[in-house]
């Protein structure tokens, strides 16, 4: 027992020093997330400062409502009773003019019919007994729930909604006090003087204070689509027709910046917006006369029917980013043939829409007879070369189920194009055309996958993937065709709107450019 054992020596620290550290980088973290949240609230703040004054209006509105409340000499005329105008002051304050104008006006209405109603039935209930005036009182609060609740779900009056709510509001807090009170005329004489207080400081405040007129709004945010629909197009027409290369990095993160490119942003935010165009013409009609809006009945419906012919051509300008993005796609050397037609004609109707967004801009009309007519022009001009450059393709294409030799094919049809000059060209661009799609598409549908070259020596695979192949080489082609047309239906769509403008500038009395 004289072997030696071997010591070991375990060394315990006597303190934690990674608990500081821990502690360190949690506070750390935590003072970067505060950072970071303080950034998103500064930037929220720099993109709209409408919000800032619309809260800063509504804290001077309660404030000066408050006062009624605060001072003794208000408060001894007015009595408690004052705390239904803040009320009324909070509810009725809007973030536009014409929303806060709606407001009071349904808060007004809304508290007269309960009124009227009120006093007859508090009437006909005292009439009638002391044993049937709990019944009447009952019966008509339920009959007022009941056709308040329903109507305001009508079409028609959906408007009226906030008015409808405030009738049955007003209505059952009289008849209740007068119930159990019963003084329903000092009731009905504190609620109608308290709602005028708050409503007419409202009012006063919104119209006063940096007034934020809702047809204004409408206005620019109708120019500001036109602007966004046309730097679309622009943007869509440039990214199909960018070098190969680039164009392979595109196809290949489609499905991940798809939602993130500023051409898709500015449609999307251009379709969105409906609603917010009904909203701000609803409220626009409640508007006096101001700025350049000086016409007692100015169309301002007519703004969302413009914007709903605008919303059209935004569909198609989605179809081309669609298009741009999908996964078949004809290769760069038989895309540019057709580069300067497409640039020419998304040029012409990118530069007719901002146009028309300037005459509503600037509240003027113009003639745009030769802008249409360049823009007919360019459409004509890709139409031919549609037709008569590139329906060889598709002949070729189905001619021959191996595209091998794609000479011999574009032979049998060479004499319809005897006329252009540059048909060599053409004739190398349709031999890498398919050398190219050949091997591509092969590739795809082999499992599992292999080189491209492979595909050389076995020609027996070739012969049963022939089909496949020319079935996809065929939509490659179509690719082509569906962006040119759908150029050409955004065009067409061009047109209703260049009528839907005039008619606005026709309706609003815009001015004539040449007397501007």
């Amino acid at each position: 027992m004289n072997k030696k054992m071997g010591s070991i020596e375990i060394n315990i620290p006597t303190s934690t020093p990674t608990k500081p550290e821990l502690h360190e980088t949690a506070t750390k973290f935590g003072v970067n997330k505060i950072w970071l949240q303080i950034q998103s609230v500064w930037e929220l703040c720099k993109e709209d400062t409408g919000r800032e004054i619309f809260a800063l209006k509504v804290g001077v509105t309660v404030l000066l409502v408050s006062l009624f409340v605060l001072f003794e000499a208000p408060y001894q005329i007015f009595g408690s009773n004052i705390i239904w105008a803040i009320l009324t002051a909070i509810l009725v304050f809007e973030d536009t003019v014409g929303a806060t104008f709606n407001r009071g006006f349904n808060r007004a209405v809304g508290t007269l019919v309960a009124v009227i109603l009120a006093i007859v039935v508090a009437e006909t209930a005292l009439s009638c007994g002391y044993l049937a005036e709990p019944i009447i009182i009952g019966l008509s609060m339920f009959m007022i729930a009941v056709i308040t609740s329903y109507m305001k779900m009508w079409a028609p009056l959906v408007q009226y909604e906030y008015g409808f709510r405030v009738t049955l509001l007003t209505y059952c807090l009289i008849v209740v006090s007068d119930y159990r009170i019963g003084n329903p005329i000092r009731t009905v004489i504190d609620r109608l003087y308290t709602i005028g207080i708050g409503g007419m400081i409202s009012v006063f405040v919104n119209v006063s204070i940096f007034p934020i007129w809702a047809g204004d709004q409408l206005h620019k945010e109708l120019v500001k689509n036109f602007h966004s629909v046309a730097d679309s197009l622009e943007e869509c027409a440039k990214k199909y027709l960018e070098d190969a290369s680039e164009k392979s990095k595109i196809t290949m993160t489609s499905i991940e910046a798809f939602h993130d490119e500023p051409a898709y942003k500015r449609c999307q935010s251009t379709l969105d917006s409906v609603s917010r165009f009904e909203a701000l013409a609803k409220s626009a009609k409640w508007e006096p006369p101001h700025g350049r809006f000086m016409h007692i009945s100015y169309p301002w419906l007519q703004y969302v029917k413009v914007g709903a012919v605008l919303r059209h051509c935004a569909y198609e300008v989605m179809a081309l980013h669609s298009i741009v993005h999908a996964k078949i796609q004809v290769p760069y050397k038989l895309r540019v043939g057709l580069q300067s037609e497409v640039q020419e004609a998304s040029n012409q109707a990118a530069e007719l829409v901002r146009i028309l967004g300037r005459d509503i801009s600037c509240m003027q009309w113009s003639l745009k007879d030769s802008h249409i007519k360049r823009l007919h022009n360019s459409i004509k001009r890709l139409q031919s070369s549609m037709c008569f450059q590139y329906s060889y393709m598709l002949a070729s294409t189905f001619e021959s189920p191996i595209p091998h030799n794609p000479s011999k094919s574009f032979a049998n049809i060479s004499h319809i194009f005897y006329h252009f000059p540059y048909q060599r060209e053409m004739e190398e661009e349709i031999e890498c055309y398919h050398e190219i799609k050949g091997k591509q598409l092969r590739r795809l549908y082999s499992w599992p996958p292999r080189e491209a070259d492979a595909f050389e020596e076995d020609s027996e695979q070739n012969i049963k993937m022939s089909n496949k192949v020319r079935g996809l080489e065929t939509t490659a082609i179509l690719s082509l065709t569906n962006f040119a047309s759908s150029l050409m239906e955004f065009v067409a769509r061009v047109d209703h709107l260049v009528e839907a403008v005039d008619e606005l500038s026709k309706m609003a009395k815009f001015k004539s450019a040449l007397l501007c």
